[in-house]
Formats: C-alpha cells, sequence, structure tokens
C-alpha cells in the first residue's frame, strides 16, 4: 500500500504540471477599492485527496526538504491547491498587518457595577434545565457542591489524580493532560476548601478545575509547545492568563496536549512526551486540534473549563470535535503575553467548556487590558447586556446559504434545524453574500504560516531532526512564502475587515457549521510516523479562517450528533468586541439539542 501512494504521488506531481495552468502566466485580476466585485470560486474539489502516513510521508517529508523540493515539488503542490492565487490580484487596499479595530462609540455602556457583580449577574443567568440522562458538569455544578459542603476542592482533586493516573494507565492512553503533579494540584485545593470554609472564595472560578494549553506558560511545568526540544527548563513566570486563573482561585490541573507547535488541525502528535490524544466520544478518532488535550479534557470529565490557543480554528475545532464549547474572542481581548509567539496576527487565546454559560463566565475573567499587550490596550469595557434576555427579538442573524451549505449532508441538516429553532425565539434571518471567500482562505494561510515560519526560522534550522514530520513538511511549504504574498494577504485582510463591517451594519451575528465534517478517524500508522491531509486540513479550517484573519469573535455550540455518534457544532460569529452577542445567541442554541451523548471514556470527578 505504501509503494502504491509513492507511485501516485509522483503520478499526482506530473499531472500537476498542467493543473490550473501551473507553469502559464495568467492575465492579473484587478481589484476595485472597496467593492466585491466578482469573488472567485470558493470550494477544495480541485485539492489532491492524498492521505500521507508511514512510509509514504517520509518519503514526502524527505523530498519537500531537498533542493528538488523546494526548486520543484513545493511550488507545484502550492500552485495546485490555488495558494499562489494572491500573486494574480491587483488589490488596491492599503495592507492591515494587525486586525485591532478601534471600538465603536455608539458600542453598548457597561453595566453600572463592578467585575464581580457583573460576575454574579452571569451566575444567575437562567439556562436550560438539565435534560434526563446525561449531562456534562458545569462549574455551576462544581460551586453547588462546594458551597453546601457536599463536596470540598480537595476531594475534587483527588479524584482528579486518580483519573489522570488511570487515563495514563488505560489500554487506550487518553493523553490529554501531558504534565501534572499531584503536590501541586492539592496545594491548590486545599487553600481553595480553606476559603470556602471561611465563606471567602475569591471568584467563581475559584476550586474549579483548569487545564492550560502547554504553549502557554504555567509555573512549574516545562513550556514545550508540543515539541521534545524546548523547556529544558521548568517554567519560573506564568503566562497573564494563567496568573489570572491563580488569582481567581482555580486549580490548574497540569498543562494540556497540542499538535507539535501548533501546526496541525489533528491533535496527532507522536513524539516521547506527548502521544495522541483520544477523543472521548471515539478513541479510533482525533480530538481535532491544536488545542487537542485542552478539548479531550472537558469532553472526558477531567475538568470544566481548558485554555487553548486559535490562529486558525485551534480553539473551535476540538471543541467541535469532541462535542463542547469553544470560543474565539475578539483579536486583543485576552492577553497572549506568555503564550509560545507562533503567529502574532492571527491568535487569540480562549476558553473550551462543557457550556455558553461557562464560556461567558471564564471570558469575564480572562479578559481586559494587559500593559505588557498592546493589541488589547484599547479594548471597551466587558459587557454582557441583555445576554439573559429569554428571547432574540430585534436579533437579525446572517446566513450565507451558499457558504454554509459546503459541508456533509448530515452537518447541514443539523445545523440548518437549529438556525430555523433560533426563528421561535423572534430572530430574524437574513440572507447574505460574504464576499471573496476563496481569497480570504488563500491570504490566511499566507499570513499564519508566513508568520510561523519565521517564528520557527532558527528552530526549523538547528532542531529539523527531532521535529515530526508533518512538522517538517508544513514549515518547508512554508518557506515559498515570499513578500508579495504576505503584503497581498494583509491588502486582502483590509478588503475583507471593510466588507464585514458593512455587513455588521445589517445583522448582529453570522451563522455557519463549525466544521463541515464529523472527528477525522486515525490510522494505525499515524500513530507512529503521524499524518499528513491536505484535504481534511482545508476542510476542516473552512469556516474557521475568516474570524482569525479578521479579527472578529467567534463561538462553537454543540447542535447534535452524526449518524456515527460523532459531535455537531455549529458557529456564531459577531462584530469585534460584541462576544455578548455570542452568548445570547449561544445559550438559545443550546437549548435546541435534544439530549447529550456520553463519551465513551468519562470521569465524574465530584462523585
Amino acid at each position: 500500500m505504501e509503494l502504491i501512494w509513492l507511485v501516485l504521488l509522483v503520478i499526482v506531481f506530473y499531472f500537476g504540471l498542467f493543473h490550473r495552468g501551473s507553469w502559464v502566466w495568467t492575465k492579473p485580476v484587478v481589484r476595485e477599492k472597496g467593492t466585491a466585485d466578482g469573488s472567485l470560486p470558493y470550494g477544495f474539489t480541485d485539492v489532491p485527496a492524498m492521505r500521507l502516513s508511514g512510509l509514504s510521508l517520509k518519503v514526502a517529508t524527505h523530498l519537500s526538504n531537498t533542493i528538488f523540493g523546494q526548486l520543484i515539488l513545493v511550488p507545484l503542490i502550492m500552485r495546485m491547491t490555488n495558494i499562489t492565487l494572491l500573486r494574480r490580484l491587483v488589490i488596491p487596499e492599503d495592507p492591515v498587518f494587525i486586525p485591532v479595530v478601534v471600538p465603536e462609540s455608539n458600542i453598548e455602556p457597561p453595566r453600572e457595577g463592578r467585575s464581580d457583580s457583573i460576575l454574579n449577574e452571569v451566575l444567575q443567568l437562567s439556562v436550560t434545565e438539565e435534560r434526563p440522562g446525561f449531562n456534562f458538569k458545569s462549574i455551576s455544578d462544581f460551586l453547588e457542591g462546594y458551597k453546601s459542603g457536599k463536596i470540598t476542592p480537595t476531594q475534587v482533586a483527588k479524584n482528579i489524580i486518580s483519573a489522570l493516573e488511570d487515563a495514563d494507565q488505560a489500554v487506550t492512553p487518553l493523553r490529554a493532560i501531558v504534565q501534572y503533579e499531584g503536590d501541586e494540584i492539592i496545594k491548590m485545593a486545599e487553600a481553595s476548601t480553606a476559603r470556602y470554609r471561611a465563606n471567602a472564595p475569591l471568584s467563581p472560578l475559584d476550586g474549579i478545575p483548569v487545564c492550560v494549553k502547554e504553549e502557554i506558560k504555567v509555573v512549574p511545568y516545562y513550556h514545550r509547545v508540543g515539541t521534545v526540544y524546548l523547556g529544558k527548563e521548568r517554567e519560573t513566570e506564568d503566562a497573564t492568563v494563567t496568573r489570572k486563573l491563580r488569582e481567581a482561585g482555580a486549580v490548574i490541573i497540569g498543562v494540556s496536549n497540542m499538535h507539535e507547535l501548533g501546526l496541525g488541525i489533528t491533535g496527532c502528535n507522536v513524539n516521547r512526551y506527548h502521544g495522541v490524544p483520544r477523543n472521548p466520544y471515539s478513541p479510533h478518532h482525533f480530538t481535532g486540534g491544536s488545542s487537542s488535550g485542552s478539548g479531550a479534557a472537558v469532553a472526558a470529565g477531567l475538568c470544566p473549563l481548558a485554555i487553548g490557543s486559535d490562529g486558525g480554528g485551534s480553539v473551535r475545532i476540538p471543541a467541535s470535535f469532541c462535542g463542547v464549547v469553544g470560543l474565539k474572542v475578539t483579536f486583543g481581548r485576552i492577553s497572549t503575553i506568555g503564550s509560545h509567539p507562533l503567529s502574532y496576527s492571527t491568535v487569540s487565546l480562549g476558553p473550551i467548556c462543557t457550556s455558553v454559560k461557562d464560556a461567558a463566565i471564564s471570558y469575564a475573567i480572562l479578559a481586559g487590558p494587559d500593559p505588557n499587550y498592546p493589541y488589547g490596550l484599547q479594548q471597551p469595557p466587558l459587557n454582557f447586556h441583555n445576554i439573559g434576555n429569554p428571547d432574540l427579538k430585534n436579533i437579525k442573524i446572517g446566513i450565507d446559504w451558499k457558504f454554509f451549505k459546503d459541508c456533509d449532508t448530515e452537518i447541514f441538516d443539523a445545523c440548518q434545524k437549529a438556525v430555523q429553532y433560533l426563528k421561535s425565539f423572534g430572530a430574524t434571518l437574513v440572507d447574505l453574500h460574504i464576499p471573496e471567500l476563496e481569497e480570504v482562505r488563500i491570504s490566511h494561510i499566507a499570513c499564519i504560516l508566513s508568520e510561523i515560519r519565521q517564528s520557527l526560522h532558527v528552530d526549523f534550522n538547528n532542531h529539523y531532526d527531532k521535529m515530526n514530520l508533518d512538522t517538517r513538511t508544513i514549515l518547508a511549504l512554508s518557506s515559498y512564502f515570499t513578500a508579495l504574498d504576505y503584503i497581498q494577504a494583509n491588502r486582502q485582510r483590509s478588503r475583507t475587515m471593510q466588507f464585514l463591517k458593512e455587513i455588521f451594519n445589517d445583522v448582529q451575528c453570522i451563522i455557519t457549521p463549525a466544521i463541515p465534517c464529523t472527528a477525522v478517524p486515525s490510522e494505525p500508522s499515524d500513530f507512529i510516523t503521524g499524518c499528513s491531509d491536505s484535504r481534511t486540513l482545508y476542510c476542516t479550517i473552512r469556516y474557521m479562517q475568516l474570524a482569525n484573519f479578521t479579527g472578529i469573535p467567534s463561538l462553537v455550540v454543540p447542535v447534535g450528533y452524526s449518524f456515527a455518534g460523532l459531535p455537531i457544532n455549529i458557529q456564531i460569529m459577531g462584530k469585534w468586541w460584541d462576544e455578548a452577542i455570542l452568548f445570547r445567541v449561544g445559550m438559545k442554541v443550546e437549548q435546541f439539542r435534544a439530549e447529550t451523548k456520553k463519551p465513551q471514556i468519562y470521569y465524574d470527578v465530584l462523585q
């Protein structure tokens, strides 16, 4: 089979010479400033459906990093996948390199009161009553147990340590948490227990178990970022988000697994420190990435809250594949200080949770200006205005139906029904067109991969042999991007942000499916060599890229399951700084799902 793949590889590359007129100069497409004039076809039907693993991945990785690969193979692949599109466009807009938007003067004023009173208001929000059968444990469930005395943070911490040990020793290891220390967990839990006994909890996160992606600094763990060569010494300083979690009294149970250097959407990481995390709903399917361990930990019940990073869906993809809630905030809303600097214009940190309400609680604690983080200094005050309204009257929801339908049939059916359900709350559906989505797809790839390649330039030269095969391959492809591609991509960012500003003048939010497919199945060779699949990559990030590219906030919420029992999520996107509309609509979406299926791997740490 591996030899067959190698033969096919050669054939595809050969015929790729004629693909899209690869070597023929085409007339440039001139754009009119500020006008959406003729979007190019959007889709992935021309992307070669080649899945590389085992020997085929080894050969492809080697070839892509040779002179032949850099001069012939890589340029050919980039043409075959239409990545060279930007070189054929004339874009008049000035480039926008950082998608920071100055808050509007007509933004809703913040509610009166301190942040802790606003938090308590969020805690009192009425949400869907628990359905019969299985329900994920939420932050409110933990708080109820602590305040009633039924259980203490210390008891929960002991249950979690037992669960972590069991998960590591299982026939199929979960590999959600890759670094933890029992003594550290117990120390934080005992301090929280003492505060509850004194009736003086620090915040709604006091005593709440939380894990943090390995990309983010957490004392006293190693800041490895999914690699074997980074983080040789224990960390001595927390990232800003980690510090805020500690100040809120959260019990950090460890650092979570991730795709190596965030360069993948499956979560498949085969190096010796990490291993491949398993999807709690189906251990033979990937969790999604790159915040793979965070998604798996929440879905497996190890904690109701996990922190991830999102540069191309890396919070929302694992949340969707694992059937939980994921929030990508407005660019600049949550400080990234202390997170490994991979892509500076696309990445936001955000929570993965069991409910929309929990996402709102964690957002309220983590968001806010950081004097060391310049991109968030102009952000407006947090505002949860009207998120608890019982209806969605006067809310206009935008749908680009052509884009919406670009997914598997069972995904479309579930998400369409969820959208129609929102009409019962008084929401109005508005048909709209999001211009130039193919240009957005290519531009986002050009931005994130150019920035990551620059960030990892020294690593690639000095630690090439220590990187996973798929990491080496994608970094080899990334080296093809030029200054022309990067500046063109940022000119496109300027256009797309202006298009969205006009769209948000007419609607409060935009809804799409979260991912066009359900969780990706794994193959035995994936656990040995890793895997690379361009078709799956482009498909999985299809609905994710717009928010990362332009900096708008996005929330993914479960709406059902496939025929095979795999989770299906929907995505809600709002205008810059308006996370409140995501929570308001998201809480209504939560009421659509008739049942919550229990994952195959699940630990009830409140028992």
